[in-house]
């Protein structure tokens, strides 16, 4: 499926709750009810699909009224990318964090969005003011609560700057600082970060016992978090992706015949949406081996097809070549690896990333 940029994707979330504010030229694209205070808790790794299919687990989450409608996140469906396109407001052919993993351009290294390189500099790679940077400069008391270790990291800088950050490494220190910091100011907005239901669905699998356990203490965080906040405060809840589980015997390996490899500079992205960067003149010869590789299990574009069908939103010049000269979707349980330079690749059970509608919609939750 297709992301729904500016009618119903996670970048209209953060715009949404501006205007929700009452910020002058921001614009209420989800129906959000007025208030002068709100929260929003993006809890990675909740897909809209894994959050129907497991609604016993879930009975706050899953309550009557909850659940206001599904939004898609931007291509690719994976964390870095999500994160920058709520806290801009952007999508990623515009803010420009195109990937787990991308090309470095003019360079043949690749940048981790989540550990980031010193030598890229946040705010050269994503120069557009963010969403929380406007609510600041229209005087509201903006705060990510979020990991002790992602203050001041890359994605942090790049994505998500604007206003304080609170430390919180605990649900104790998240709900403590939260409410805390949703009554700053006259008018406030808090993002808060939760990423124990992603890590628990990588390592385990979205089918497993494990995931439904953090799943339902996922629920019941969001319960208590909403019973602390005060009464005037809107808790909007939703996810950066959704995530399936990828059989060992449905995976790829990059490495797994010369042909494969042929022509192949550079992997990046993620195993549900690879990027190939190849050596010049070989994109073609690239894109018809992969394609015959791969059949009907996985759409393999160019990068011109990717960017002209819509996956990326606008792309800025800037960050074109960022994007793999070939792109791998996978449509089916499969997953492209590339275990010689992602050795942890092969130890992972859950996977995300793809534009499948377990991977791309999330849901917008309202506890007002």
């Amino acid at each position: 499926m297709l992301p729904r940029y500016g009618a119903g994707a996670l970048s209209d979330v953060v715009p949404s709750a501006l205007a929700a504010l009452g910020v002058e030229g921001e614009h209420d694209l989800l129906g959000l009810p007025p208030s002068d205070r709100y929260v929003v808790m993006l809890v990675d790794g909740l897909g809209w699909h894994l959050l129907h299919r497991h609604a016993e687990d879930a009975p706050f989450l899953n309550g009557e009224g909850r659940i206001r409608r599904s939004l898609t996140v931007g291509v690719p469906s994976t964390t870095s990318t999500s994160l920058a396109s709520l806290g801009t407001g952007l999508a990623p052919g515009r803010h420009g964090i195109v990937g787990y993993t991308m090309a470095v351009p003019g360079t043949d290294r690749l940048l981790n969005t989540l550990r980031w390189d010193t030598t890229v500099e946040p705010l050269v790679w994503q120069p557009h003011q963010t969403a929380f940077e406007r609510g600041v400069q229209a005087g509201v008391a903006v705060t990510t609560v979020s990991r002790k270790a992602f203050r001041g990291s890359g994605i942090t800088v790049a994505g998500l700057r604007g206003g304080e950050f609170v430390p919180a490494d605990s649900a104790g220190q998240a709900t403590a600082g939260t409410v805390e910091a949703s009554r700053r100011g006259d008018r406030s907005l808090v993002y808060l970060y939760e990423g124990d239901l992603d890590w628990t669905g990588h390592r385990a699998g979205v089918n497993a016992p494990a995931w439904r356990h953090q799943l339902s203490a996922v629920d019941h965080f969001a319960a208590r978090l909403r019973a602390s906040l005060p009464a005037d405060v809107v808790l909007l809840i939703t996810g950066d992706h959704g995530m399936v589980d990828v059989p060992k015997e449905h995976r790829v390996d990059v490495d797994s015949a010369p042909e494969l490899r042929a022509g192949v500079r550079m992997v990046g992205g993620d195993p549900r949406l690879r990027y190939l960067y190849t050596d010049e003149g070989a994109a073609a010869d690239v894109l018809a081996t992969w394609r015959e590789r791969l059949g009907d299990a996985a759409l393999v574009l160019g990068r011109d097809e990717a960017i002209a069908a819509g996956w990326f939103g606008e792309v800025e010049d800037r960050v074109r070549p960022r994007i793999g000269d070939v792109v791998i979707a996978a449509l089916d349980e499969m997953a492209v690896e590339c275990r010689r330079e992602f050795p942890m690749e092969p130890l992972l059970v859950g996977w995300h990333g793809s534009l499948t509608a377990e991977e791309m919609l999330v849901p917008l939750l309202v506890a007002d």
